[in-house]
C-alpha cells in the first residue's frame, strides 16, 4: 500500500501541471489518514455536473461566471469561516466541502475546481495577506475574492495593498505585479506553509514535522524547509533525523544568520544521538 507522502510526491512530481486539487485534499491525510479521495472528488463533480445543466450551450465566460458565483455562495453557502479563522481543519478541502466554510485559498481551490469543469479557467493570485482568484477575458481582468465571489475594483485592490507595502513592495513594481496568478506548487506552498505557522505557534511538532515532510518534497530546492523540519525533528527527540537535515542545511549555507546558534544545536543533538547508541 502506498504511503500517503509517497502518493503526495507522485502527484507533485510533473513540473507545474499537476492536479492542483487533488494534491491539496492530499494535504488532509494528516489529518485524516482514511480520506475518501474518490467520495470527495464525486461530490464536486457533482457540483459542476449540476451547474453544467443549467449552463445555456452559448454561455460566455460572464454568465458562465454570474451563475457560478450565485451557485457557490448561494446556493451550496460557502463562505469564509470568520468565527473560527485559524482552525487547521480550514485548511483540509475534505472538512471545507463539508462546512462550508474555508479561507481564501482553500475556498479558491474548490471553487476553481469547479469553475475548470465548466470550461472556466479562474486562475489563483497570490496576493499578500488575502490569497484572490483572477479570470481575464477579452475585455480585461475580474479579480475576485474567494470569501464571496465579489470583483475588487482598483482602488479596492489598493487600499489591501497598502498595510503590506512595508513587507513586500519596491517602488518599480504596479498593483499588477501583485495580481500575476501562481501556478499549482505556489498554491500548494501557501496552504502548507498557514498550517506551518499554526502548529509552530500552537508548538505542535507532530503536525508540524507532517506539514515539514511535505515542504520538503513540494520544495525540494528550498533548504530552509529542510532545516525547518531538522527543528521538528529534534523538538521531537529524533536528534538523528534532525542531525541529517541540520547538516544538509548549514553544508549549503554554511554563512547564514543562524548558523551559529545551529551549530550549538548540532552539538546537542550528536550528543543525545550517541546517549540512544
Amino acid at each position: 500500500m502506498i504511503s500517503a507522502l509517497d502518493y503526495f510526491s507522485a502527484l507533485v512530481q510533473q513540473d507545474e501541471d499537476f492536479p492542483l486539487f487533488e494534491a491539496a485534499l492530499a494535504i488532509a491525510q494528516d489529518a485524516d489518514p482514511w480520506l475518501d479521495f474518490g467520495a470527495v472528488q464525486e461530490t464536486v463533480d457533482s457540483f459542476a455536473a449540476q451547474l453544467q445543466r443549467r449552463l445555456p450551450a452559448d454561455a460566455s465566460d460572464i454568465q458562465k461566471l454570474r451563475m457560478l458565483n450565485h451557485y457557490f455562495y448561494n446556493e451550496l453557502g460557502f463562505a469564509g469561516n470568520v468565527n473560527d479563522y485559524y482552525a487547521p481543519a480550514n485548511s483540509y478541502l475534505q472538512r471545507v466541502i463539508e462546512t462550508r466554510r474555508g479561507i481564501p485559498i482553500s475556498l479558491a481551490v474548490v471553487y476553481m475546481e469547479i469553475a475548470l469543469q465548466i470550461g472556466l479557467e479562474v486562475r489563483g493570485v497570490a496576493f499578500p495577506g488575502h490569497f484572490l482568484m483572477k479570470l481575464s477575458i477579452p475585455a480585461g481582468e475580474i479579480i475576485l475574492d474567494p470569501f464571496n465571489g465579489i470583483s475588487l475594483s482598483r482602488e479596492e485592490l489598493e487600499e489591501r495593498l497598502e498595510p503590506y507595502l512595508g513587507h513586500y513592495h519596491h517602488p518599480e513594481l504596479s498593483l499588477a505585479a501583485y495580481l500575476q496568478t501562481v501556478p499549482p506548487r505556489a498554491i500548494l506552498a501557501r496552504m502548507l506553509h498557514n498550517l506551518k505557522a499554526l502548529f509552530s505557534e500552537n508548538q505542535d511538532w507532530e503536525r508540524m514535522l507532517e506539514v515539514q515532510q511535505r515542504l520538503v518534497i513540494l520544495l525540494p530546492g528550498e533548504v530552509t524547509e529542510r532545516r525547518d523540519r531538522g527543528l521538528a525533528y529534534a523538538h521531537l527527540e529524533c536528534p538523528q533525523a534532525a542531525l541529517e537535515d541540520l547538516q544538509a542545511y548549514l553544508s549549503e549555507c554554511p554563512y547564514a544568520t543562524d548558523a551559529q546558534s545551529l551549530r550549538v544545536r548540532l552539538s546537542e543533538l550528536r550528543r543525545a544521538s550517541r546517549g540512544l547508541n
